[in-house]
């Protein structure tokens, strides 16, 4: 039987968050264990890890983010991952005037897909089992000054998400606005809040849970 994919998210928060720690994921297939962005706060748990990603090589968590896997013997950079049973694409995302990715995450149970910063929604996410999105506003996207990108709106990410049949969505890169709505006891119309270090799961019959 194909090995269950199990996504622990690490961390739910956007820059400076006063709340989470910052958005992580890791993700463990059979053997095979990949961080992805995280920091302080929001490191993976003690054991041997295979690769670490990034979504941004200029974040303003990199040196944290260098500190921390030089602790475990690698170093995070934006790349694809090739482990057999475990396929990491690094996909582009549009997001600001640099280079930034988002990750299809590919198991015998599924597909998954990691991209929490984004202003527009990666059609690359098509028919992914589970996607862990963007949710730094509620309802109006952020641009960045000069126009050179920005993150898309919870209720636009939901509307896209919905358009490019993403199974389950869960929403992981919080910020103000995101955690002004769900302390007013808004829900979104598509997808859900995400859980810090609550672990989904990805089996064979490809149903997320």
């Amino acid at each position: 039987m194909a090995p269950r994919l199990r996504l622990t998210l690490l961390g739910m928060g956007a820059m400076a968050s006063p709340r989470f720690a910052p958005a992580g994921l890791l993700v463990v297939c059979g053997r095979r264990r990949v961080a992805f962005d995280g920091g302080s706060g929001a490191a993976p748990p003690e054991g041997r890890l295979d690769a670490w990603l990034v979504t941004d090589e200029h974040a303003e968590l990199r040196s944290a983010l260098r500190r921390l896997a030089a602790e475990r013997g690698l170093a995070p950079g934006m790349a694809d991952a090739d482990l057999g049973e475990l396929r990491v694409r690094a996909l582009p995302v549009v997001h600001t005037s640099h280079p930034t990715c988002g990750y299809r995450i590919e198991g015998e149970s599924g597909v998954a897909v990691w991209a929490p910063e984004f202003r527009t929604f990666p059609a690359w996410a098509a028919d992914a089992d589970l996607m862990f999105a963007e949710a730094s506003g509620w309802d109006r996207p952020i641009r960045f000054r000069g126009g050179v990108g920005g993150h898309a709106p919870v209720r636009e990410v939901g509307a896209e998400a919905a358009r490019y049949r993403i199974g389950r969505l869960v929403y992981a890169h919080i910020g103000r606005p995101g955690l002004r709505a769900m302390d007013a006891g808004l829900t979104p119309e598509y997808g859900e809040w995400g859980r810090e270090g609550h672990t989904y799961f990805l089996s064979p019959d490809r149903r997320a849970c």
